[in-house]
């Protein structure tokens, strides 16, 4: 099943300070059902009041991880998809907060296939950080310089990826 096929209807919220980028999520991911925002207390209130299949989340600008807050307690998987929070720190963050998935904006042009990674994941009752380790270690590792930001975690990534690495 592709990616396109996963996704097509899926209800899906966006929440982002930049316009550019929304409007590059909403032309990537228009085989969905989205709703934008461009502040906390706008995607605050959508969360709230509506269904989401999962939400994408930026980190600054919209207090993100306020955010994510609201979407695991309304049960809405949630994706981070930062530039300016691309950190070794806002990543672990994200991650024992309940995010699915941890993104960067570099990346964006496979919105697509993480929003899947995510979808898949969950339908087969599996984690969701073992796909995305796949996808996106070696960014990372290039990103912060090495292997050092898992090594130090080590015990805390294997027990959400659940695999040697």
């Amino acid at each position: 099943m592709t990616s396109k096929n996963i996704l097509t209807g899926k209800k899906i919220l966006v929440v982002d300070d930049e316009p550019d980028v929304l409007a590059t999520l909403i032309e990537l991911l228009d085989m969905c059902k989205l709703d934008t925002a461009a502040s906390f207390e706008e995607g605050k209130r959508l969360l709230e009041d509506q269904n989401y299949d999962l939400a994408i989340l930026d980190i600054m600008g919209v207090r993100g991880f306020d955010l994510l807050k609201i979407a695991n307690h309304q049960k809405i998987p949630a994706l981070m998809l930062t530039a300016n929070a691309l950190s070794e720190e806002s990543l672990k963050k994200s991650a024992q907060d309940g995010a699915a998935y941890f993104a960067p904006k570099d990346k964006m042009a496979d919105i697509e296939l993480f929003v899947a990674d995510v979808l898949t994941a969950l339908k087969m009752k599996k984690s969701t950080w073992e796909k995305w380790f796949d996808r996106l270690s070696k960014f990372y590792d290039g990103r912060f310089h090495g292997t050092g930001w898992r090594e130090q975690e080590k015990k805390f990534w294997a027990s959400k990826i659940k695999t040697k690495f």
